[in-house]
């Protein structure tokens, strides 16, 4: 049987938060979706929307977790579990306020950086070794609350850009897929030219 990967993009469930820049992760997933033509499901057992893939000979499970930000690590645990999912075989993707907006990056593991979302995950995987794709939603005038700003949308001009740094990271996770995470990290890592993607 080919190996399971789950990538789970990271963001806040309902209509009031489609477009919110804590939502990036939710749009990564959901461009990948659509790339490979897969489509989603509710699965109420996991508390998650799920799309099921192949991808280079992998089996994928695309997954955006119902719980709200917060409560993330509930539904990454369950799915886990479930599937005895070995954690190099996980992808988190998550906004990123320390990051500028046009940046990514993608990390073997490490801190949370103060993110609720994968501070959950860690908290149920007892664990902060598994990969994490983070999509730079910058801040604003180095403000350190930004409760407001993450729920706030993007411009139009900064959604041109995020729509290319999307198909960027969606283009990097392909990459991690196919080849692995060093790869995935030296080929794809840094700023999305605005003008070039």
């Amino acid at each position: 049987m080919e190996p399971l990967h789950l990538i789970v993009g990271l963001g806040n469930p309902g209509a009031e938060y489609t477009k919110t820049r804590h939502n990036a992760g939710f749009w990564l997933v959901k461009k990948l979706a659509a790339g490979w033509r897969v489509e989603w499901k509710n699965e109420r057992k996991f508390n998650v929307r799920m799309a099921r893939a192949e991808r280079h000979g992998r089996r994928v499970l695309l997954c955006q977790p119902q719980t709200f930000m917060n409560a993330s690590g509930e539904a990454v645990g369950r799915l886990t579990n479930f599937y005895q999912l070995p954690l190099k075989q996980l992808l988190v993707a998550v906004d990123d306020a320390d990051l500028p907006l046009g940046e990514i990056r993608l990390r073997a593991g490490g801190s949370s950086a103060g993110h609720h979302g994968l501070e959950s995950i860690e908290q149920h995987l007892g664990s902060r070794e598994f990969a994490r794709l983070r999509l730079g939603i910058g801040r604003r005038d180095g403000a350190r609350e930004i409760t407001d700003y993450v729920l706030s949308r993007f411009d139009r001009a900064e959604a041109a850009l995020m729509e290319k740094v999307l198909d960027r990271a969606a283009g990097q996770a392909e990459c991690w897929l196919a080849d692995g995470i060093q790869i995935a990290m030296n080929q794809f890592n840094g700023t999305v030219d605005e003008l070039n993607g």
